[in-house]
């Protein structure tokens, strides 16, 4: 299972931006998720979110950000993380405190979304479906949608297709302000590339003349399917 690209969540005084891809592939029959960015061919989802913080938010606000700071930590002799893998772990230590701590809460269900997306990183596909589920089943819809979109490949790698795909064609009669109805299709189109390309072409053909970051996108999984 290829490795979790790091995902950059920053936080500013009344903001908070998450940028997230999500690519399924299959490969010699083994399910594979991987992430990256919209240059690859993947759905890139800027979540500008404004008035995630206020006043009253405020501990649990820092208790998120110096979770997510970890991360930008370089591991070596004269960090406090001598290694990458001391780093995840401190990394997930943090994160788990904050979704235990602040169940319910935007910052808590943040917290469950890495979680979920860490596990699938590792292969511990039963860990991600629980915890993308709990964002999905707790968070907001704008939240909820994006854990659906990062949780369908879970499943499909669970051999729980049909599950997936539902949630993907839930996400396109549903959008929200995080997952638009062409990032949903496009998500959708390229869950079932492996299995029904022809359905996948007739989904992205559409979008080849959208505005132009799907464009973009629909171009490059449409580049990805098997040639007639």
């Amino acid at each position: 299972m290829d490795r979790l690209t790091r995902k950059e969540l920053k936080t500013d005084k009344f903001a908070l931006e998450v940028t997230h891809g999500v690519e399924y592939v299959s490969e010699h029959k083994q399910q594979v998720i991987r992430y990256g960015s919209i240059a690859a061919g993947v759905v890139i989802l800027a979540l500008i979110i404004y008035g995630f913080l206020s006043y009253r938010v405020g501990v649990r606000e820092d208790a998120l950000r110096t979770a997510l700071a970890i991360t930008d930590q370089t591991p070596g002799a004269e960090s406090a993380y001598p290694t990458p893998e001391a780093r995840d772990a401190a990394f997930k230590k943090a994160l788990t405190e904050v979704a235990d701590k602040y169940p319910g809460s935007q910052q808590g269900a943040v917290a469950q979304y890495y979680l979920g997306t860490m596990a699938a990183d590792k292969g511990d596909l039963a860990t991600a479906e629980k915890k993308l589920r709990d964002v999905v089943e707790h968070g907001n819809k704008n939240y909820a949608s994006v854990a659906k979109l990062a949780l369908a490949p879970v499943l499909q790698a669970e051999g729980k297709g049909p599950e997936g795909e539902k949630l993907l064609r839930a996400l396109i009669d549903n959008p929200t302000t995080f997952v638009s109805k062409d990032e949903a299709i496009i998500a959708l189109a390229k869950y079932l590339a492996p299995g029904n390309p022809q359905e996948s072409r007739k989904l992205l053909e559409p979008l080849r003349t959208a505005r132009s970051a799907i464009s973009r996108a629909a171009l490059a999984a449409l580049a990805e399917l098997p040639k007639k």
